[in-house]
């Protein structure tokens, strides 16, 4: 796919590199300076400075050292919490987005940027660890076909961490996968499929549309209201700020209303509405290190976290409303992920953004730019702009988990990779949900 110029998009904002909670109201009661004593689980305090500017309100907190990879690793709830209250950025306004905003979006993906190495640049990757416990069971996305597992051998065998490994953290790249083609979900979409969605932000004055994934909630179970996607549809990287007006759309167009140019309403492709954000979540690496026009290492951390409130104002959780959620499957064993499906909203040519696109891919390869972050994986899909976010699903226990999102793509539309969900992203689930509660 190729790489999507954003000419038109205003400048960015003041610096932002503190992991970042969107909430609408003020930030929690603990304002003291986290910067000024070592984290906690991170012996010697972390170590590379962040930038200033990371808050958006007056009398905000000062920023906060980022941590290495393998601090990261080691955050507790305090430390999260701490790095979740330097923003403070406004919820999406309820009726901003109408068919025509959409129709007119532009689709936004990474280019595959700087060519994978196998040097590390940072921390040594941590040891595997033990995956957690399954989550309970909700409602899963239509189910994998079979698919030809790649075959090919690593093309660059150094480095640590065990390529098959739980933690992902090999500096080894497999060669590119066979080119598997998106196929559209027929009309209307199966009940389990309604999970997946559209997701549109503003970044400045111009619109964007992404995917993503309505998924289980570990301090609500049955009762999510949470949605997967990648940190670059959520934030705009080094030297930007959260995107705004960030909406989710679930079973986008899934009666075709506005299929093949159809002239269908808002209400025909949205059959459940627009689900507002009101919190958010990315990577600390993400905020402070990205170039969200281009891949790099800040890629192997690209997933985002969102919580969205209903539009009709009731109580009524998203994972209610939809019919279910998809647990995320943290620190999956490589050599356990037979198969993946990638499902998203691609919107670049050859796609139109109407149609909710899947890839039966087989078993993902590796791709790593820094050997101390954990290695993505990597299909043949043709996905396009505008599939950013979507879930990768997988098996495990017969039924349909989590594993990774869309984040990057070859600029020729050949593949694509996501991140490896590791400890770093079970841990923010984990704060982002109890916190969220």
């Amino acid at each position: 796919m190729s790489s999507i110029s954003r000419a038109t998009r205003a400048a960015l904002g003041a610096s932002v590199v503190a992991l970042t909670m969107v909430v609408a109201t003020a930030c929690g009661p603990d304002n003291s300076d986290p910067a000024a004593a070592p984290t906690a689980g991170a012996p010697g305090g972390t170590t590379a400075a962040a930038t200033a500017g990371a808050t958006d309100k007056p009398g905000g907190l000062p920023p906060i050292k980022l941590p290495t990879a393998d601090e990261l690793k080691k955050w507790s709830f305090d430390d999260w919490d701490k790095w979740a209250q330097q923003n403070v950025v406004s919820p999406a306004v309820k009726g901003f987005w109408d068919l025509q905003k959409i129709l007119k979006a532009k689709p936004y993906k990474p280019g595959p940027g700087s060519q994978p190495t196998a040097q590390p640049t940072g921390a040594a990757p941590a040891q595997p660890t033990t995956p957690p416990a399954t989550q309970p069971p909700a409602q899963p996305t239509a189910q994998p076909t079979a698919a030809q597992p790649t075959s090919a051998a690593p093309t660059q065998p150094g480095g640590s961490g065990g390529g098959t490994g739980g933690n992902g953290g090999s500096s080894q790249n497999d060669p590119q996968p066979k080119l598997v083609e998106m196929k559209p979900l027929p009309h209307p979409f199966a009940k389990p499929a309604h999970v997946n969605g559209k997701l549109f932000f503003q970044d400045g004055k111009q619109d964007y549309v992404c995917s993503g994934t309505v998924v289980s909630d570990p301090a609500n179970p049955g009762r999510s209201n949470l949605v997967w996607t990648a940190s670059h549809c959520l934030h705009g990287g080094k030297g930007g700020k959260y995107h705004t007006n960030i909406t989710f759309a679930p079973a986008f167009n899934s009666s075709g209303a506005v299929s093949a140019g159809k002239q269908g309403t808002l209400a025909d492709a949205e059959p459940y509405g627009e689900w507002g954000a009101v919190s958010g979540m990315v990577a600390p690496q993400w905020t402070a290190e990205a170039d969200p026009e281009n891949g790099g290492p800040w890629s192997q951390y690209d997933f985002g976290i969102l919580k969205v409130a209903n539009p009709d104002g009731s109580a009524k959780s998203l994972e209610e409303v939809v019919g279910g959620s998809v647990p995320v499957w943290f620190n999956a064993p490589r050599e356990q992920i037979a198969s993946v499906s990638t499902y998203g909203y691609p919107a670049a040519k050859p796609f139109d953004g109407m149609e909710l696109e899947h890839c039966e891919a087989g078993k993902p390869a590796r791709r790593s730019m820094d050997a101390s972050r954990p290695t993505m994986l990597m299909t043949g899909c043709n996905g396009s702009g505008g599939d950013s976010g979507g879930g990768w699903f997988t098996t495990k226990d017969g039924k349909q988990v989590l594993v990774s999102d869309t984040s990057i793509g070859g600029s020729d539309n050949t593949w694509e990779a996501g991140p490896y969900l590791d400890d770093v992203a079970q841990h923010a689930l984990e704060y982002f949900s109890k916190k969220s509660k």
